[in-house]
């Protein structure tokens, strides 16, 4: 196995995405992907005084996650209560 220059390493393009059965499902997962978080991962040493702005960035970063993730807990904390009231209260 060829190591190559582990000092100085080159970088090739990323692994190639299998062939699917399902174009339309994976279509759909990229859009969902692209939509929730459209930014690339910001890359950088981070140094002391540069830590503040570095978690800012990792935070706009993963802005559309933390959101999804909201949402998602304000529907699990929801809908039983809902379905809780309608079930009791039968207003």
């Amino acid at each position: 196995m060829e190591l190559g220059n582990i000092s100085q390493p080159t970088y090739g393009p990323g692994p190639e995405a299998p062939g699917s059965s399902t174009p339309g499902l994976v279509g759909m997962v990229h859009g969902f992907l692209q939509l929730v978080q459209p930014n690339a991962l910001p890359i950088g040493a981070p140094v002391l005084r540069r830590l503040s702005f570095f978690f800012s960035q990792l935070l706009l970063y993963e802005l559309g996650f933390l959101v999804c993730m909201a949402i998602g807990l304000l529907f699990i904390i929801l809908v039983p209560l809902v379905g809780c009231c309608f079930c009791c209260c039968r207003c």
